[in-house]
């Protein structure tokens, strides 16, 4: 059995790929805050699959429980095949209007925790020359977007390079960009979707996690499912700045 590693594992695209990834046989390690959440979640996939699951309580913004994920991932008797670094929330206020400590948290969780703990199972999955990694960007690293864009086109830039060095060594580096998913991300944001996206910018979560798994699958450095999100992508790549950002200021506050 093959073991997946995977933050922010109750809620959203996170619980959608352990669903994906428990019904292919992998084992799963959970992470995210709430343990009764997480207790609740490990019993309904061992239940529903038949793996194994192991549950990690952390604030991954608190540094001493984010040494316990990496340590984890570290260890080389029960090593972690697959990395999922899915962690992340959004800010709704603009960047002046929100306080630096906000700002400096959603730069940590969103790119300094996916890099420690990219670092972190390296460390094991190097030398058996096996492993994949996947980080959660954004395609809102496409864009001029905020701290939230810059922060993900770290993460795009990161994910690109990683694959290039790591993926002749048996590690794969794969950076997913969603664009518009029908999860609670939006509603913890404090934001309506119908102000974020119109309706057909929304992709549901079971087919977006399974088309991003194909990806992973075969070693992309970079998934941008679905086609509307391509043509998205590509036209946002070759579009005036003034438009791109026009396209970046949709749904903020």
């Amino acid at each position: 059995m093959t073991i997946a590693l995977v933050t922010g594992a109750t809620a959203g695209i996170g619980a959608e790929f352990c669903r994906q990834l428990a019904a292919q046989g992998h084992d799963l390690v959970l992470v995210a805050r709430d343990r009764a959440r997480l207790d609740v979640f490990a019993a309904e996939l061992a239940a529903a699959h038949g793996v194994q699951v192991e549950v990690l309580a952390a604030d991954l913004l608190d540094r001493e429980q984010l040494a316990t994920v990496e340590r984890r991932l570290e260890r080389a008797d029960r090593p972690v095949d697959v990395l999922l670094n899915n962690a992340g929330y959004g800010l709704s206020g603009w960047f002046e209007q929100n306080t630096l400590e906000q700002e400096t948290d959603l730069l940590e969780i969103l790119a300094t925790v996916p890099m420690r703990l990219t670092h972190a199972a390296l460390q094991q999955m190097l030398p058996r020359r096996s492993g994949t990694i996947v980080n959660i960007a954004s395609v809102a690293g496409f864009t001029p977007r905020g701290t939230y864009g810059a922060a993900k086109a770290w993460v795009l830039s990161f994910s690109r390079w990683a694959n290039l060095r790591y993926k002749p060594m048996g590690v794969t580096v794969t950076a997913v960009a969603p664009g518009f998913v029908r999860t609670e991300f939006h509603e913890r944001m404090g934001t309506a979707r119908e102000e974020m996206a119109p309706n057909w910018m929304w992709l549901d979560a079971e087919p977006f996690v399974r088309a991003a798994l194909k990806d992973v699958d075969r070693g992309k450095a970079v998934s941008v499912p679905t086609l509307r999100y391509k043509a998205i992508v590509g036209l946002v790549r070759w579009a005036p700045a003034k438009l791109a950002g026009a396209y970046g200021h949709r749904g903020r506050k």
